[in-house]
């Protein structure tokens, strides 16, 4: 492809700065028309900021804010009547349809504010329920705290008496301990003092056996030599008196049943072996326990 001419670029390069500085061209435009309505609004805002004016100087302003704007929007509308034409005329047509919209929305305003009212009745209401509610649940969270606190100091004095209990315990264990001690100790003891009262009754017992039979024997002893004293009387009775006048001392000594002298050594000899005679006049028999 050829390249263009410079007649050809000359007039794209032409076109293309035309388009650029057409481009914002619409935009000026808009804003010439845009200063003039501004212009415009800023006369009538005079126009109505004097006919405000006028409003609040005439007797008929001592009503609501609404009431003052839909008059001074009519007395507009009677001034903009002197000096009508289409533009004015279409205008104050549009101001019409404002006021009857806005009239519209005052009513539901109105209607709004009667509902909101009702609303708020209710929700004051409501609002008076819940800070009783409120209130009761206060009382019964500072009820539930005085009673947490009175249960914690409780605990507190149930946790000392408990662990005064547990001392109490641990000294009562210390006296059992030393109790048991000094139980096993005695038992002990008493063991030792039972086997040894065995062995001394035993021994008790056993001295006292043989102080019986010692006695026995001596009882025997002596029933023997008294037997045999008497059965040496009775044959000294009947044998005559040529022997006992022959010997006269031996007739005063003692003498056995054998006949045998009793204050011979050898009698002497078997009575200390044996113990001495018990008298005649305690005729004991004494039993082997004494």
């Amino acid at each position: 492809m050829a390249e263009p001419s410079w007649q050809e670029l000359l007039r794209l390069r032409l076109a293309e700065r035309n388009n650029t500085e057409s481009a914002f061209a619409p935009i000026i435009e808009q804003y010439r028309r845009l200063a003039q309505q501004t212009k415009l609004l800023k006369e009538r805002n005079a126009t109505l900021l004097r006919a405000v004016g006028s409003v609040k100087g005439s007797p008929s302003a001592s009503g609501s804010g609404e009431e003052r704007v839909f008059i001074l929007l009519s007395y507009m509308i009677s001034a903009h009547r002197c000096f009508s034409n289409p533009v004015r005329a279409a205008y104050l047509a549009s101001l019409e349809t404002q006021i009857s919209s806005l009239r519209d929305e005052l009513a539901n305003l109105y209607k709004t504010q009667g509902q909101n009212a009702q609303r708020l009745l209710s929700m004051n209401e409501t609002l008076r329920e819940k800070e009783e509610f409120s209130r009761i649940d206060s009382e019964n969270l500072r009820k539930a705290r005085e009673e947490i606190a009175s249960l914690r100091r409780k605990v507190d004095q149930h946790t000392e008496f408990m662990a005064e209990k547990d001392r109490t315990i641990q000294i009562l264990n210390d006296e059992i301990n030393t109790s048991l001690l000094e139980l096993g100790q005695v038992e002990e003891r008493n063991q030792t003092l039972s086997k040894d009262n065995a062995k001394l009754l035993q021994r008790w017992l056993d001295a006292k056996q043989i102080e019986a039979n010692r006695m026995n024997e001596a009882n025997e002893f002596y029933e023997n030599m008294r037997t045999r004293h008497e059965t040496v009387l009775s044959w000294r009775d009947g044998s005559g008196n040529d022997v006992v006048m022959s010997n006269p001392s031996n007739s005063s000594r003692p003498t056995s049943g054998s006949g045998k002298d009793l204050t011979s050594p050898d009698v002497q000899i078997a009575m200390k072996k044996n113990g001495p005679s018990p008298p005649i006049a305690q005729g004991m028999d004494l039993t082997p326990n004494g």
